[in-house]
């Protein structure tokens, strides 16, 4: 699975982040790989998933809420990792 770095718009983000998540849940992906892509897309792209703290509406609507509690989970537990 080839995952971009950098998205253009919020739509083609979730897009991705669904991807990924739905992959992992498929047995698709091993869980490093899981949470190296997650992290990834959010170092280059934080701007466009969260702002004033919480996930953008555009995640909200795309994502759904088990998506996005995986993908909070990974960036919450990694942030040393993200925040270098």
């Amino acid at each position: 699975m080839q995952v971009k770095l950098f998205y253009k718009t919020q739509r083609e983000l979730a897009v991705s982040l669904n991807e990924i998540v739905d992959a992992y849940w498929n047995n698709e992906l091993d869980e490093d790989t899981l949470i190296k892509s997650v992290c990834d897309v959010y170092i280059n792209n934080s701007n466009k998933i969260i702002k004033d703290g919480v996930f953008t509406t555009v995640l909200k609507q795309q994502c759904g809420k088990r998506r996005l509690e995986v993908v909070e989970r990974i960036i919450n537990s990694n942030s040393d990792r993200i925040h270098k």
